[in-house]
């Protein structure tokens, strides 16, 4: 039996691929027909029998809040397996001081848990419309109720209520101010920008080779040259979080020519909008979880480039190195930097490897410290506080914001416990 919602069109219309390629047969069926004219009807029964409702907004952050919370969890496992493993950190996509491979993917969750955070705020800010009548005046149901204005206000507490809400907007037009869907859109482009973000530094990251993506054992990675893994889940992500960025700027604009009371030019758009928008995000959450649970890490890889760039990196440990052993510091600066270029040129101009800590080791200026030349290049010392800091930040702020869907996420969460 196909899935609520996902039926054919009888009359062979254009569906999006949203529906019918990628999203999840939940995210679907909350933004199809089916769904809309149930919602519908079950609203009207609300004003005679106040009984509950879903509205799709709400719904929408139900379904997507597990499955970001899901990928935080992955990724916290991630970073907590890697937190002290040294890497080459980057500036301007150049080389710069190490980090840990964990204590970048906790780069990766600080910005989904800002998300988790918006996308909990905006569903709970979400308000109930409430019986507010054609213009938002109550005028129809002061006149059923005979002018009793308590009645009135009753039945709007009592609706909302029913509804499952907290609040009612206190004064609207015909609809609710359509800076609702602003909002709304709004943490979800954000969601989309942390996305990119991630899949774009996997992308890269897949380049260099010291991390890639799952790859199936059957999955061609080119058509034309059989050896290649592209990032293809991650290039999807980057695809359709820029769709979902865009999408934001539709609600913009309505808010802004909604004239007086309310125009009907908005209805058309945000049949579009926000479908399109929750889907699309649902997508993006579900392929980033496939990612994330399938991460795979080259030590090897991230071994070797470190020991391209750390020798320049210890320069300056090994002025002070010779200073503490006796030696002048503007002597040891000029000999570094004269062997620093020596060993640039190697690397620059012949494609050979990064010869300097050789270089240093036949100079007979720096005896006094060859002893110690193994540890000033251990690459944990450069690491800072790294793992340390992927520790606390799990136990203290990632962790602990997901307890609330620990039991929708099938998972379970040692970390947190």
């Amino acid at each position: 039996m196909a899935a609520p919602g996902a039926e054919e069109d009888p009359f062979g219309r254009y569906r999006s691929p949203l529906v019918s390629r990628y999203a999840s047969p939940e995210m679907g069926f909350n933004f199809s027909e089916r769904k809309k004219f149930g919602t519908w009807r079950r609203l009207w029964l609300y004003l005679a029998q106040a009984e509950k409702d879903l509205i799709v907004l709400r719904d929408g952050f139900n379904l997507l809040l597990p499955k970001l919370a899901t990928v935080i969890s992955r990724l916290a496992d991630f970073a907590e397996q890697y937190a002290a493993l040294p890497t080459l950190g980057f500036t301007h996509y150049q080389p710069a001081q190490l980090t840990t491979v964990g204590k970048r993917c906790c780069l990766w969750i600080q910005d989904l848990c800002m998300d988790l955070r918006n996308l909990e705020r905006a569903r709970d800010d979400l308000r109930f419309r409430g019986v507010k009548g054609t213009t938002g005046t109550q005028a129809s149901f002061l006149q059923l109720f005979e002018g009793d204005h308590d009645k009135v206000e009753e039945l709007d507490r009592l609706v909302t209520v029913k509804a499952g809400f907290k609040r009612a907007y206190l004064v609207t037009g015909q609809t609710y101010s359509r800076k609702v869907d602003v909002e709304v859109l709004s943490v979800l482009a954000s969601l989309a920008a942390s996305i990119h973000k991630i899949c774009t530094d996997i992308r890269l990251l897949a380049n260099l080779k010291e991390i890639e993506e799952p790859f199936e054992t059957d999955q061609i990675g080119s058509s034309a040259m059989p050896y290649k893994r592209n990032p293809m889940r991650s290039e999807r992500c980057c695809s359709l979080a820029r769709h979902l960025m865009t999408l934001v700027l539709n609600p913009l604009h309505t808010a802004s020519v909604q004239w007086f009371e309310r125009t009907l030019d908005d209805s058309a758009n945000r049949r579009v909008c926000l479908a399109e928008a929750f889907l699309t995000a649902d997508i993006i959450l579900s392929t980033l979880q496939n990612i994330s649970e399938g991460l795979v890490v080259y030590p090897k890889v991230i071994e070797r480039r470190i020991r391209q760039e750390l020798p320049f990196m210890a320069t300056e440990n090994i002025i002070m190195a010779m200073v503490k052993a006796g030696g002048n510091r503007q002597d040891c600066h000029e000999k570094i930097r004269i062997l620093s270029q020596q060993a640039a040129a190697v690397v620059k101009q012949e494609g050979g490897d990064n010869d300097l800590i050789a270089r240093i080791r036949a100079d007979p200026y720096f005896s006094p410290i060859q002893g110690q030349l193994e540890s000033l290049l251990e690459p944990t010392s450069f690491t800072g506080r790294a793992s340390q800091q992927v520790a606390r930040f799990l136990k203290e702020e990632a962790c602990p914001m997901l307890i609330p869907y620990q039991s929708k996420m099938g998972v379970k969460m040692e970390l947190a416990l």
